[in-house]
């Protein structure tokens, strides 16, 4: 095994000067503006090329040492940094490094063609009255549809499926063995790797007779700037579309049900699960291995913590922990007797 391997090469180099200008940092009075950063990493990693930074006390022993070439740092913590390490004082280090690495590494941010392709590959299969935009990359294996519209910009896995009539927006990437049909995505969609979207829901007519398949007619649509993480479904509507909101963040693992609405600027944890006609207001945050039952709204603000079960409408705001999902003061309380009970009981 090649130990030396890396995946991720930078695509510029920087300098302490122009991260200061990045991230609005402030560097100490004799700071090296000129000296050039070619990497991020963590303290104990870091080497005189790299970034790092620290934001909590208690990692505060890895400077001893670290040979980073620079790190940001809170104010209360910058005293900490040795000398042969400049510093950079940020409001919030983690954010200002987070900068500093998107703008080094822009590969890593989202799924780039996996055979270095540039156009459509020779083994693509492209029908004849799909719509290809130039500057468009269409990996080996991948199969695009009649009647497909792709956008400029926009990067399709190999093994992918793009189904009859799908829209896909500009600066998208669509990771390897996605199958995408009855779909409208936007601009600036990531969905990684292995993603199931627009299958149809999971809804029958159960009666003596059996279970009587209900057509599934609706579409998905995807908003600008969702992300998708590796393995997730989402199902298309049964008389009304299934909506994911514009910035919301899934990741990997998810089953979202048909007719389901997420609101913007949402976050769904890996295993969560969103049975039929859930409706979610903006910024939602779901832990992960969260279940909703189907037909409930759960309110814009609101966090519902991992592993909980959401059984009833949730109002806008709070955080929910449970099952049944409850609001955090409730629940605490009830864990609080349920304690209290369990030592009253307890045989001698």
């Amino acid at each position: 095994m090649r130990g030396g391997t890396v995946f991720f090469k930078p695509a510029t180099q920087t300098t302490i000067g122009e991260i200061v200008a990045l991230t609005g940092s402030v560097p100490r009075a004799d700071a090296p503006l000129d000296r050039v950063i070619t990497g991020v990493a963590p303290l104990e990693r870091a080497t005189s090329s790299d970034l790092a930074f620290i934001s909590q006390a208690k990692y505060a022993k890895l400077l001893k040492s670290s040979r980073a070439g620079a790190c940001l740092a809170t104010e209360a913590l910058e005293h900490l940094v040795p000398g042969q390490i400049t510093v950079l004082r940020a409001l919030d280090p983690f954010y200002a490094f987070v900068l500093v690495a998107r703008q080094l590494f822009p590969d890593a941010l989202r799924p780039m063609s996996v055979f270095e392709t540039t156009g459509t590959a020779a083994s693509a299969v492209v029908h004849p009255t799909a719509l290809i935009a130039a500057g468009v990359t269409i990996d080996p294996g991948a199969v695009i549809g009649p009647r497909a519209r792709i956008d400029t910009g926009t990067i399709i896995g190999a093994n992918a499926v793009i189904g009859p009539d799908v829209e896909i927006g500009r600066n998208c990437s669509i990771g390897p063995g996605v199958t995408i049909v009855c779909s409208l995505i936007g601009d600036e969609v990531i969905v990684h790797a292995g993603c199931r979207l627009g299958q149809d829901g999971f809804r029958f007519h159960s009666s003596p007779r059996g279970h009587l398949k209900v057509p599934q007619l609706g579409r998905v649509i995807i908003e600008d700037n969702v992300e998708i993480g590796a393995g997730t479904t989402i199902d298309r509507g049964g008389s009304a579309d299934t909506i994911i909101g514009r910035g919301s963040k899934l990741d990997n693992l998810v089953q979202i049900g048909h007719h389901v609405s997420v609101g913007r600027n949402c976050v769904i944890v890996a295993q969560c699960g969103l049975a039929g006609s859930v409706v979610l207001g903006d910024h939602v945050v779901l832990g992960g291995q969260v279940g909703v039952a189907d037909h409930l709204e759960i309110g814009g603000g609101a966090t519902v913590a991992a592993k909980s079960g959401v059984t009833s409408n949730i109002p806008p705001g709070g955080k929910w922990f449970g099952y049944p999902a409850r609001q955090a003061r409730e629940y605490f309380r009830s864990l609080a007797a349920l304690r209290r009970l369990a030592k009253a009981t307890k045989p001698d």
